[in-house]
């Protein structure tokens, strides 16, 4: 099942710069992880926020809720998630 995921990111002010990038590093691993896996399959950026627009695949909403509770920076996303079904068009 395809999932389209919207997330922005909203550490603490106090959350240290090291710290921070500390979590970009580990977060990009997880992240690729799950691209290795055929979970996460496109990521974009939307310009000019901390957002990000994704295109996931799980089996279901749970296993989808796992995989994005296994990024580091889960705990400071707000996130968005719609469920996609085939266009009648799709080829």
């Amino acid at each position: 099942m395809e999932f389209l995921v919207r997330f922005e990111i909203n550490q603490p002010e106090s959350m240290t710069a090291d710290e921070r990038e500390r979590l970009r590093g580990i977060e990009r691993a997880r992240a690729m992880e799950l691209r290795e896996q055929g979970i996460l399959k496109r990521l974009w950026r939307v310009p000019g926020r901390r957002a990000v627009v994704g295109l996931w695949e799980a089996p279901d909403a749970t296993a989808l809720h796992d995989a994005l509770a296994s990024l580091p920076m889960f705990p400071w996303m707000d996130v968005d998630v719609e469920a996609l079904a085939t266009h009648p068009q799709e080829m």
